[in-house]
């Protein structure tokens, strides 16, 4: 094993509080690194004294060259990882003398900086989807043993969650019984991305449906969302943890219900929609942060800011002119001295 190799098993292996999607984050991009240090002739005999000021501005611009300046989410995906690396190796010393993380941090910046942010599209009839799930008829008890009834209580549930809350579909694979009350709380505290935590809220018909789907399930099992499928496995694990409906299975439910009304959407979509109402009611930039989880402001801003139009509307209503208008505004001389039409309605050549 290579130094290199050696030093990133070492940093995956103190990650121990972090959540499993970081892991695999962290462990992807840094995998991805090592691509670059091969292709560049850097890998072999590599040393962490060898990180210069401009280490992770080089990866970056080798990332972009690989994946084109459009895959700004897979490039920020890669390169997100050896930040936290190399602030590893910095806290261990083993930077060369006068280089610094910080360094590197702001030279990466102002590359990052030329770019500019695509900001996401919403698709208005997003609602469609909550009003489809909502005018689905409950099955039966006896369909399925229960299971199909249990299936639709719960992506009803589910769809009401993440449209009312604007939470990440990890966020919501991670609810507990305890977190919302078996749906009686109007909010829950939960562990967002990075372990931060947060309030998130919920309307008068997220807590109705919740309520009724928990009430159905007449079970103890901690996780909110389950599985009812037939290939969850007979054991439902401690707590219930076995049957836990995922994060991917909880994009999987979302995806199903969008394309049932023709509607192209998956679960961050109801996080952008949230962000955008949220913006044009007049919420400010800071308390729309601090509903999604935010680490920055800067995040929000660069994302949704986009989104507080209304008010532009209203300018643009207000004061754009015809060309009409404008032209009964010019001076009587000016208007007398244009061409005339031709006797077929064409203006005469210059």
């Amino acid at each position: 094993m290579d130094a290199f190799d050696a030093l990133v098993e070492r940093f995956l292996g103190s990650l121990g509080s972090k959540s499993p999607r970081t892991y695999t984050t962290y462990a992807t991009g840094l995998a991805r690194y090592r691509d670059y240090l091969l292709s560049t002739r850097r890998l072999e005999g590599w040393q962490p004294s060898q990180l210069d000021p401009h280490a992770l501005e080089d990866f970056l611009v080798w990332l972009v060259r690989r994946h084109g300046r459009g895959r700004r989410a897979t490039v920020a995906t890669y390169s997100s990882a050896v930040p936290a690396f190399v602030r590893y190796v910095a806290r261990r010393g083993l930077l060369a003398h006068g280089v610094t993380y910080e360094q590197m941090r702001e030279n990466v910046r102002e590359v990052m900086g030329r770019g500019s942010y695509k900001s996401p599209r919403i698709d208005r009839r997003l609602p469609l989807i909550v009003q489809h799930v909502l005018g689905q008829p409950v099955p039966s008890a006896e369909q399925r043993g229960g299971a199909r009834r249990l299936e639709v209580l719960r992506d009803r549930a589910l769809i009401l969650t993440l449209f009312c809350t604007g939470m990440r579909r990890e966020e919501a694979s991670r609810l507990n019984r305890l977190d919302i009350e078996d749906g009686h709380a109007d909010r829950a505290l939960i562990s967002g991305k990075g372990d931060k935590e947060r309030i998130v809220f919920f309307d008068a018909p997220t807590q109705e449906a919740l309520q009724h789907y928990i009430a159905a399930r007449a079970d103890s099992l901690q996780p909110v969302f389950l599985r009812h499928d037939n290939h969850r496995g007979p054991a439902a694990g401690h707590g219930g943890e076995r049957w836990r409906l995922g994060p991917q299975s909880v994009w999987g439910v979302v995806k199903h219900h969008a394309q049932a009304v023709g509607v192209p959407a998956s679960t961050h979509h109801f996080r952008h929609a949230k962000a955008s109402v949220l913006l044009n009611r007049d919420a400010s930039l800071s308390e729309v942060q601090d509903i999604l989880g935010h680490a920055s402001p800067d995040t929000t801003k660069r994302i949704y800011a986009h989104y507080k139009v209304e008010h532009l509307r209203d300018a643009f209503d207000r004061y754009s002119a015809s060309a009409e208008e404008l032209v009964a505004e010019l001076p009587a001389a000016r208007v007398r001295h244009q061409p005339q039409a031709g006797r077929d309605g064409e203006h005469p050549q210059p």
